[in-house]
């Protein structure tokens, strides 16, 4: 038996590693497109950027092939396979040499990390495979690619983002017609809802998008209806803005960062709702159990 277990977990672990290799390669490619549109607007862009990413443009579905960054060579599959082309290679691109770094293997390992990690927290809640578990780590890929994105450039691309929130919608109606109380399951999802989406579509509002962007808005109905309840969507803005001023504060008290300062918030979000899927649970009772006592004693 635990064979079989450790057997799964391993499959669940290189699946992961495939999805996030996909992710990564997915992250790229968004960005070659979006320079190029930025640039066909007339907006300024990183010219050596967009000439670097250039080869991964212009290519149908039929055809495109992940290729190097450094010298545009296309890659065969013996390159793309997750970690271990990498390992093997010492990081390096096989071809022209060029280091490769470490953006590709730890989008992987991050990958397979979470889908790990979410495998092990949906089994231990005694539900056993189903579509609702496919869905789930749908999201999750699309979670990492808009967490990487908008960590690196601000931005979390609609390409992306309106699949998600499909994915999203998905998992929410599952949820409801599997829950025991369909009413007040319905309405713990509607103040979630509020909660995430609503919270920051008025901060976006009154602040002309110059607090949070519209893609918040978005990122936080989608984390809404996977989270399904409106304690965790409440202790995710609470983990956002806590881990915000967290890496804040210390920045403003160095130097390092200005009062100015543009932090993404995509990332943050997206922090707070994983802590609030594995945790949130314990966290809210023994929250819960703390305020009890100390009311019990005054």
């Amino acid at each position: 038996m635990y064979n079989k277990h450790m057997l799964t977990y391993l499959l669940v672990g290189f699946l992961g590693l495939v999805f996030g290799s996909f992710a990564g390669a997915t992250v790229w490619r968004l960005r070659a497109r979006q320079l190029a549109e930025d640039k066909k607007e007339g907006e300024p862009v990183d010219a050596g950027e967009l000439k670097r990413l250039k080869p991964l443009l212009g290519h149908g579905f039929s055809n495109d092939r992940s290729r190097c960054l450094a010298c545009g060579h296309e890659l065969a599959w013996y390159d793309l396979i997750p970690l271990v082309s990498w390992a093997t290679g010492k990081g390096k691109c096989r071809y022209c040499k060029q280091p490769i770094g470490w953006f590709e293997p730890t989008i992987e390992l991050l990958t397979a990390g979470l889908f790990i990690s979410f495998y092990h927290y949906w089994v231990s809640g005694g539900t056993v495979f189903s579509i609702e578990l496919i869905l789930w780590l749908v999201a999750l890929v699309l979670l990492v690619i808009l967490f990487v994105y908008d960590a690196k450039w601000f931005l979390l691309p609609n390409i992306v983002m309106w699949p998600f929130i499909a994915v999203s919608v998905a998992v929410a109606l599952l949820q409801l017609v599997m829950a025991d109380n369909f009413v007040e399951s319905a309405l713990s999802l509607l103040w979630a809802i509020v909660i995430l989406a609503g919270l920051y579509f008025m901060l976006w509002f009154a602040s002309r998008g110059a607090w949070v962007g519209f893609g918040d808005v978005k990122l936080g109905l989608g984390l809404a209806l996977l989270l399904g309840e409106w304690q965790l969507a409440f202790l995710t803005v609470f983990l956002a803005n806590l881990l915000g001023t967290i890496i804040v504060i210390p920045g403003l008290l160095s130097g390092k960062l200005s009062r100015k300062a543009h932090i993404p918030f995509g990332p943050l979000l997206i922090l707070g709702f994983l802590i609030s899927l594995y945790f949130g649970g314990g966290i809210i009772d023994a929250t819960a159990d703390y305020i009890s006592t100390t009311l019990m004693l005054y």
